[in-house]
């Protein structure tokens, strides 16, 4: 079975803490949001949504990171 197409990632310290795969865009997209409220301000963590199909990096915080 396909785990869905955009794959949302947290990582603390470079290590992998949460995964999540999505079908739909959107939908990943307002889940990168909630990471980011509920986790964002502890240390050494990274939020990632990659689109699984084409590779390409959709959000990425922090910014730069």
């Amino acid at each position: 079975m396909d785990p869905g197409r955009y794959h949302l990632l947290l990582t603390v310290d470079g290590r992998p803490a949460r995964h999540g795969w999505w079908d739909s865009e959107a939908t990943a997209r307002r889940k990168a949001i909630d990471w980011i409220g509920e986790y964002g301000g502890r240390p050494g963590v990274k939020i990632t949504l990659v689109d699984e199909t084409t590779g390409a990096l959709l959000t990425e915080w922090p910014d730069g990171a």
